[in-house]
């Protein structure tokens, strides 16, 4: 028979050890395991409607890459059927297998609809052109126009994590460390990450999101 002082551990102890491990568990980051890469002003490749001066459409304060455009611009070089954007390329950095990770925070203003504002891109000229968008359409973050990843995300700092598993063919999204999408990618293909502003459907005249503490993670082995 056991005593009471085992039966007290088996009780109370055994249990707050599975809740400590859980408490871990939920308190893990999007990053961890993953190595951090470096980046310099040549990794951020500057998209912006052909005709304007990058500073109509761009600025770069206190750390913050501001990205605007209107419904009414043009695209990003001349004779694109694409739409308006204003938008951050990741170079240097594209991929085509192992586990890699997008982070920045983001700020988007009321008002701002029918938009990217994040992208796992495929390779330039292949149909589909992306694997992942983020889009805003009336405060709400969207996986394209369908599954509501974030609701109520106008005027509000987030932190946004995409991991996109290449071998395993998977994409996740974190929001503020959270995990809120899991989605089965496209296929094989090179890919590479792009923030800021691009018009979709429904779009608003003005569009605009602000992206701070960019990042770049791989996952080794």
């Amino acid at each position: 028979m056991a005593s009471p002082v085992w039966h007290f551990l088996l009780t109370f102890l055994i249990p707050l050890s599975l809740l400590n491990e859980s408490l871990l568990l939920c308190n893990a980051d999007p990053t961890d395991g993953f190595t951090l890469l470096p980046l310099t002003d040549a990794n951020f490749e500057l998209q912006k409607p052909y005709n304007i001066p990058l500073a109509e459409r761009y600025s770069y304060v206190n750390g913050v890459h501001r990205m605007w455009v209107y419904s009414t611009d043009k695209p990003f070089k001349a004779g694109s059927p694409t739409d308006p954007r204003t938008e951050i390329r990741i170079k240097g950095y594209d991929y085509s297998s192992g586990i890699w990770q997008f982070e920045g925070s983001v700020f988007v203003p009321n008002g701002t609809s029918g938009t990217s504002i994040m992208q796992v891109h495929r390779s330039d000229g292949e149909k589909p052109a992306t694997d992942l968008m983020l889009m805003i359409f009336d405060g709400d973050l969207k996986f394209y126009s369908g599954v509501v990843v974030e609701s109520s995300f106008y005027n509000r700092w987030v932190r946004v994590n995409v991991i996109h598993d290449v071998d395993a063919n998977k994409l996740t999204a974190f929001i503020d460390g959270v995990q809120k999408l899991e989605v089965d990618g496209k296929g094989p293909s090179d890919f590479y990450f792009k923030c800021g502003v691009y018009a979709q459907h429904d779009d608003s005249y003005y569009m605009e999101s602000q992206w701070r503490d960019i990042k770049i993670y791989k996952k080794d082995g």
